[in-house]
């Protein structure tokens, strides 16, 4: 399958779990589509790119390792991705990646999370936190970021104020996950 013929398929995903599913297995099946999927993802400002991410969301929560080979790109770009539809899935997948990296089980992203890919999802969240963004990318930002801050000592406090200055601004779902991550940084 072409680019041009992913992209074409793409327009068949909605927001329905069995579509992402069907094609989050098509890509997983046939891992030379994940090359053209991130290209689609990575052009910020078509609306499709929503639905490339949404697939690759349900790709890495269903097989976090196929995503391994494209590290280095899906880290370099995420910061541009702007569409509210496409920065959740985008922020869900940075939650993937470090909840693996820092678990306790052994694991493949442990030794293939790299610390410029580290580096590049902190600018990403911390960015996602201080922006307009919706309540779950600074969600799935929090709980990434505060697993990095348990490697990087300058995280928690940064994070600590970005969370406690916009505590009373946001919603009781903020609040909630806020109340949380602030609890464990006090603990750390």
């Amino acid at each position: 399958m072409t680019k041009a013929q992913l992209y074409k398929e793409l327009n068949y995903v909605n927001h329905s779990r069995e579509m992402r599913l069907k094609y989050a297995n098509l890509v997983i099946d046939n891992p030379e589509l994940i090359t053209p999927l991130l290209d689609i993802l990575f052009e910020v400002n078509d609306k499709i790119s929503c639905r490339a991410a949404w697939v690759l969301e349900f790709m890495c929560g269903k097989n976090l390792n196929a995503i391994i080979p494209h590290l280095h790109t899906f880290t370099a770009h995420m910061g541009k991705v702007h569409l509210d539809s496409a920065v959740r899935p985008v922020a869900k997948i940075c939650e993937y990646l470090t909840t693996a990296h820092y678990s306790k089980t052994k694991n493949l992203i442990k030794t293939k999370l790299s610390q410029t890919h580290k580096e590049n999802i902190v600018a990403a969240c911390f960015d996602w936190m201080i922006n307009d963004e919706k309540i779950a990318p600074k969600a799935y930002s929090m709980n990434s970021l505060y697993l990095l801050g348990t490697e990087y000592d300058w995280i928690h406090p940064e994070l600590a104020i970005i969370l406690e200055r916009d505590y009373e601004m946001q919603s009781s779902g903020f609040k909630a996950r806020a109340k949380h991550i602030l609890k464990k940084i006090k603990h750390h």
